[in-house]
């Protein structure tokens, strides 16, 4: 009896100081250790171990004595709805002979097990020493309660202090991207900072530019990076993706050494990509990992972004002034004012549809008594019509310091024109001589919208020459013709640009239109007829895109 008493009273001062240990301390492995290290002295057994149910309800091995690393490997994964029937947790207890499997439970319920191997003694274990490990584990399950909120707490301080820092590093990154308009100093900066957070060697950084794939760092092979890039549809990735997610096509991507891709977007268009090998530390990319290198992929893909459309926009005011430039030198080569002749008014009007054109008129004071007046449209608009125009009136100028016969001139003229154009290109062209004395013009038309002469009342055309110019050397001379004028007649001379003018409804103004319009109008001056035919026009094509060049010489006698 009193042994029985002695027993017990060291039983309770075991316990006792036993419970004042494991409370002593919130560290988890000084916890577990110390129950099973007070379960192996008090049993006679040389080896055990604990097993805690991780955030997924699986057992895994936290503390163990008595037992190889190989052997721990072996622990087989159990899920807390199926240890005790599960046969290779079974084969595993049967293995290592461990006799004694007691649950360690919470108010909150089952945080683990204990396993105990077979005692020194080959004594069997009975009520009295489960009832003991019972006691141990109520005392000890507290304590390793409180440890695991520790360590979760821990965990959530580390995580939380890794985000802070990440955050601050974006914010710092946002202020260093927005300052900065070089895009190889803004891919630069990118991989210094996952460098620096990931600890990666390998990576590369790629943008996606006008259906180009443009590599902007890169540091794994080339040729097997753009091997994988070219069998895998790279554009649509719309999410990040892992290295046990590479699969099917993507698998080219891991055979690479690619570890982690993170696709950089703007609203919702993947604009470009981030690839990463395997970090130095060995570490798995967390869901906080991925995220942050989103982050940062989506700050530099907008810098990147932003930096190409100021370089565009800086390329497209070069082009702007230069265009600007051209204009000016564009307009000196049209007429700066008309000279006046005793018997003639002249007017005119020009038009470009873009910056600069390929509408063309001029003027040219032969003597005392000739004026040589033209019109001409080039095919197509902006640079190329403008140097062809140009062209013109280079040729022009020449060719009437040479005094040729009008349809003679015209010869040469074409000529010249077909030498220096390119296949499609070409020149409708209108020009004659006007006889202030005589009051009669000489005229060549190349093809050109037949210039309208109004006399009391009826509209005649001026259709007399040949083919427009430029688009083969001359086989058949140009014709023209010889008109005696009378006064009030009037001539109105346009190019396309009027009669083919769209409004909102994509009509046409018309060539009958223009005709009408120039017989109601055609007693009044050459500056009254110019104007009404611009507001006609403008009044027509109102809310609408100017579609082409326009241009208008009016000549009335006196």
């Amino acid at each position: 009896m009193q042994t029985d008493k002695n027993v017990a009273l060291r039983n309770f001062t075991a316990l006792v100081d036993f419970s004042n240990l494991i409370n002593s301390s919130l560290d988890l492995s000084f916890t577990l250790n110390n129950i099973l290290l007070t379960c192996l002295g008090k049993f006679h057994t040389t080896k055990g171990l604990i097993a805690l149910l991780n955030e997924k309800n699986i057992l895994k091995v936290q503390a163990s004595k008595g037992f190889t690393k190989d052997v721990i490997k072996k622990f087989p994964l159990i899920h807390l709805s199926e240890y005790q029937a599960n046969n290779s947790f079974k084969n595993f207890l049967k293995e290592n002979n461990l006799l004694l499997i007691q649950e360690i439970k919470t108010s909150e319920g089952m945080k683990g097990i204990i396993a105990l191997g077979q005692r020194l003694t080959q004594k069997i274990y009975d009520e009295e020493d489960l009832n003991f490990l019972k006691t141990i584990l109520n005392v000890g399950a507290t304590a390793i309660e409180n440890s695991m909120f520790v360590e979760k707490l821990k965990k959530v301080n580390r995580d939380l202090d890794a985000k802070v820092n990440q955050l601050s590093s974006l914010f710092d990154l946002s202020k260093e991207f927005s300052g900065v308009l070089q895009v190889e100093m803004i891919s630069r900066l990118l991989v210094y900072s996952l460098i620096g957070q990931m600890l990666v060697s390998k990576y590369a950084v790629i943008s996606f530019s006008s259906g180009n794939i443009i590599f902007l760092e890169n540091r794994f092979d080339e040729a097997r990076i753009k091997f994988a890039m070219k069998h895998c549809d790279v554009h649509n990735l719309s999410k990040p993706l892992t290295r046990s997610e590479l699969i099917d096509n993507l698998k080219p991507f891991p055979e690479a050494g690619v570890d982690l891709i993170v696709p950089m977007q703007i609203k919702g268009e993947t604009k470009g990509l981030i690839l990463l090998g395997r970090r130095k530390n060995e570490l798995v990319y967390s869901k906080s990992d991925i995220e942050f290198i989103s982050s940062v992929g989506g700050l530099a893909i907008i810098s990147i972004e932003n930096a190409r459309l100021f370089k565009e926009t800086l390329e497209k005011q070069r082009l702007e002034k230069d265009l600007e430039t051209a204009r000016n030198i564009q307009n000196n080569l049209l007429p700066k004012s008309i000279p006046q002749l005793s018997n003639f008014e002249l007017a005119a009007f020009s038009k470009p549809a873009r910056i600069i054109g390929g509408d063309y008129y001029d003027i040219v004071k032969l003597d005392d008594n000739h004026l040589l007046f033209a019109i001409a449209d080039v095919s197509g608009k902006g640079v190329s019509a403008a140097l062809l125009m140009a062209n013109i009136q280079a040729f022009l100028k020449s060719i009437c310091k040479m005094k040729l016969p009008l349809s003679d001139a015209t010869n040469l003229l074409n000529d010249l024109v077909a030498e220096n154009t390119t296949m499609g290109s070409f020149i409708t062209f209108f020009w004659g001589v006007i006889d202030n004395e005589k009051k009669e013009i000489t005229y060549v038309n190349a093809g050109h919208n037949p210039p309208l002469l109004v006399r009391e009342g009826r509209i005649s055309k001026l259709k007399k020459g040949g083919m427009i110019l430029g688009v083969l050397p001359t086989t058949q001379s140009y014709l023209f013709e010889r008109i005696q004028l009378e006064k009030g007649d009037t001539i109105v001379l346009f190019t396309d640009g009027i009669s083919e003018a769209m409004n909102v409804k994509w009509e046409e103004y018309t060539d009958e239109r223009l005709e009408n319009l120039v017989l109601s109008k055609s007693n009044n001056n050459v500056q009254t007829i110019l104007s009404d035919i611009k507001c006609s026009v403008e009044e027509f094509t109102l809310g609408a895109e100017q579609s082409d060049d326009i241009t208008c010489l009016i000549i009335k006698v006196k």
